[in-house]
């Protein structure tokens, strides 16, 4: 089963238990999926929307989420935060378990070492081997600030 399919089987029973949070939730992944689809059939090479682009756009809409989270926090406003990370449950139950800071920092030293990378200037080096190999495990700006931290150390 394609993950468009899952989503719209897990909307269809949200819609059965009068969810209202996951209602709208669903809603607006679908919503989301739908304009990938426009875009996709209107670009010069049409294509069908895949798992992948799927998986682009949940991604992006948990960053937004996460970032509106820091500002609810920041300001108090604890009723919007609670929705927001409401969301986020429902939306990263579709993407791949993500990999703890501990784990992230582990893979970015080792691949440091094997690249031979020494100095901020080999950064792009060793973002581009993190991208080959967990392109959908890992938080990249989490990443980016952990790469830098280890150069800058050498």
């Amino acid at each position: 089963m394609s993950l468009r399919e899952n989503i719209e089987t897990d909307y269809k029973n949200a819609l059965k238990a009068k969810d209202k949070n996951k209602i709208s939730t669903y809603r607006l992944i679908l919503s989301g999926i739908k304009d990938l689809d426009i875009i996709n059939r209107s670009q010069a090479e049409k294509k069908e929307t895949n798992d992948e682009d799927i998986k682009k756009l949940l991604k992006k809409m948990t960053k937004q989420r996460s970032e509106s989270i820091e500002m609810y926090k920041k300001n108090n406003r604890s009723d919007l935060q609670e929705i927001e990370e409401k969301e986020v449950g429902v939306i990263s139950q579709y993407l791949p378990q993500q990999l703890s800071d501990e784990d992230t920092k582990k893979l970015c030293s080792e691949i440091i070492n094997s690249t031979g990378a020494s100095s901020i200037k080999d950064m792009g080096k060793v973002m581009g081997e993190l991208k080959k190999n967990n392109a959908d495990t890992i938080d990249f700006s989490k990443a980016g600030a952990i790469i830098k931290e280890l150069l800058n150390q050498k």
